[in-house]
C-alpha cells in the first residue's frame, strides 16, 4: 500500500485548456458588457418624469395659455395643431387703420374661452421646438377650431387645410384679425427674423411705397416682394419710416403675404 496521499493527476494539457478556458469565459463576458452598453447609448432619451398619458397621445387637465396658439397642460407645452395665431408683441391695423396688439388680443381669447376648464388634447408629434402637437378639446369642442371661427388665429395651411372653411367665415364676417389688416403670422415672424436692415440713404426708413396696376402697396423689410421692389421716386413711389406712415399716406399692405 501506497503511503503517499492520493491526488488527482492533471497533465499540462489539462491545465492549459482549463487556463484558455477561463479567458474565453472572461472575453465573452467582456463582449456581452461592451454590446450591452452599446445597446444602451443607442436607445432614445426618454424623459425624466413620465407619465401614462404622454403615451396614448393624450393629456387631460386644466391648462395654461401662453398664447393665441400655445398652452401649458399637465407639464407639456402644446402647440395647436392646424393653426397659428398672432405672436404675442405683433400688432395689427382695425378698419380705422388704427393700430392694436392683436398678438395679446388673440391670447386673451384664447384664455376666455379655457378659462379654469379642464382640456382633452390629442397628439403624438412634436415640433422642432419640441412641443407636443395637438387638438384640444372643452368637452366636444374642438378649441383650435373656435379660435379660427373667431378671427383670432388662421389656418396654417402650410401643416393642414382642415381649419380653412372656418378662416374663410371669419373672414366674410370681419371678426377678430379681419376686422383690419395685418401680417399673417408666419409673414410677421419671417420679418422678425431679417438680420440685416435695409436702410434708403442712411437713415431707418426702409418701407418701401410702391405703386403698381394693384395700388399703392407697402413693402417691409423681409416681407415675400421686398428684394424685387424698385422705387422710382419720379412716378410717386417713395419710402417710409414706419407702417402708420404708410396707411396715413394712403398704402395699404400686402394681401396677406
Amino acid at each position: 500500500m501506497s503511503v503517499f496521499p492520493k491526488t488527482k493527476f492533471r497533465s499540462p494539457w489539462a491545465r492549459e485548456n482549463k487556463r484558455k478556458g477561463s479567458l474565453v469565459q472572461f472575453a465573452s463576458i467582456g463582449v456581452i458588457s461592451v454590446i450591452a452598453g452599446t445597446a444602451i447609448g443607442l436607445m432614445p432619451d426618454m424623459p425624466s418624469t413620465q407619465n401614462h398619458s404622454s403615451y396614448t397621445g393624450v393629456l387631460n387637465g386644466p391648462a395654461h395659455v401662453v398664447d393665441g396658439d400655445t398652452i401649458r397642460l399637465a407639464g407639456e407645452r402644446i402647440r395647436l395643431n392646424g393653426i397659428d395665431a398672432p405672436e404675442s408683441d405683433q400688432t395689427c391695423f382695425n378698419d380705422q387703420t388704427e393700430s392694436y396688439a392683436c398678438g395679446t388680443e388673440a391670447g386673451a381669447y384664447l384664455k376666455s374661452l379655457v378659462g379654469s376648464q379642464s382640456l382633452r388634447c390629442k397628439g403624438k408629434e412634436r415640433d422642432r421646438y419640441g412641443r407636443l402637437i395637438a387638438t384640444c378639446y372643452l368637452k366636444d369642442r374642438d378649441l383650435n377650431a373656435e379660435m379660427v371661427r373667431a378671427g383670432w388665429a388662421v389656418a396654417y395651411r402650410r401643416f393642414s387645410t382642415k381649419y380653412a372653411p372656418d378662416e374663410t367665415a371669419a373672414k366674410t364676417a370681419g371678426l377678430g384679425l379681419w376686422q383690419g389688416s395685418f401680417r399673417m403670422p408666419w409673414a410677421w415672424r419671417r420679418d422678425q427674423s431679417v438680420a440685416t436692415v435695409v436702410a434708403h440713404e442712411g437713415t431707418d426708413c426702409n418701407i418701401k411705397g410702391n405703386i403698381s396696376e394693384n395700388g399703392r402697396i407697402y413693402h417691409i423689410p423681409g416681407s415675400r416682394w421686398y428684394s424685387a421692389t424698385r422705387i422710382n421716386e419720379n412716378n410717386g413711389e417713395r419710402w417710409f419710416c414706419s407702417e402708420l406712415e404708410a396707411l396715413a399716406a394712403g398704402w395699404r399692405s400686402p394681401r396677406h403675404d
